[in-house]
């Protein structure tokens, strides 16, 4: 399973709305120029999220988007299922033969795990402890 730009900037949306949560509606502008992203894009992505009932808007002059439910309440899962549809690595899992269908099964297994353990409010607190598997090397 590949994830495409529309779960990547639909996670980038729904993360920054995490880290205004309680802060009153943020516009797809401001998320866009904060992480140098298409504001065109953002719009087309708004709209699967909205009618999925993760985010609300908010018209007017002060107006845009806020998060439906609490950060804890909402998890990748939810918004990765709404961009991309069902989370799965092959098609036709039915059709393999059992060792490999059950190789399918669990890689399955393991990515919905993950994501559906992942809250927003994880996300948006997330901080880099400076743990990183690149080698630093000295000349």
């Amino acid at each position: 399973m590949k994830i495409s730009t529309k779960g990547r900037y639909g996670l980038t949306i729904m993360i920054e709305l995490a880290k205004k949560h309680g802060e009153g509606p943020v516009s797809l502008k401001a998320i866009a120029q904060a992480n140098d992203l298409s504001e065109h894009y953002l719009e087309q992505l708004i709209a699967p999220l909205r009618n999925a009932g993760l985010v609300k808007s908010i018209r007017g002059a002060y107006g845009g988007y806020v998060l439906a439910n609490a950060p804890a309440q909402i998890t990748s899962g939810d918004i990765i299922r709404v961009l991309e549809g069902p989370i799965t690595p092959v098609e036709g899992i039915e059709d393999e033969e059992p060792a490999k269908r059950e190789l399918w099964i669990r890689i399955r297994d393991a990515v919905k795990d993950v994501l559906e353990n992942t809250t927003l409010e994880d996300l948006a607190n997330h901080t880099d402890r400076g743990e990183s598997d690149a080698y630093m090397f000295y000349i």
